[in-house]
């Protein structure tokens, strides 16, 4: 039996979601390994927050386990998260 890690499932297998945009109160689709998309309605960039206990912040095989381009995009979509 080979181990899958569950962390990183809505990573390796997005799944879409609705957001409320904040701006103009729509519906708006958002993937689950993305941090912003622009509304379609009102054409703003809205956030989701990335999950704060995500395996990719603490775990010592992340890297090796994600891959490095799923690892990246990760920590390039939470640094975003940021600002």
């Amino acid at each position: 039996m080979i181990f899958k890690c569950p962390g990183l499932d809505n990573l390796r297998q997005p799944k879409p979601q609705m957001i409320k945009c904040l701006n103009c109160g729509k519906e708006v689709e958002i993937w689950s390994d993305e941090a912003q998309v622009i509304c379609p309605f009102c054409k703003k960039r809205i956030s989701r927050k990335i999950e704060i206990n995500s395996c990719l912040q603490w775990c010592k095989y992340a890297k090796e386990c994600a891959g490095e381009e799923l690892y990246n995009k990760y920590l390039k979509n939470r640094n975003q998260n940021k600002t």
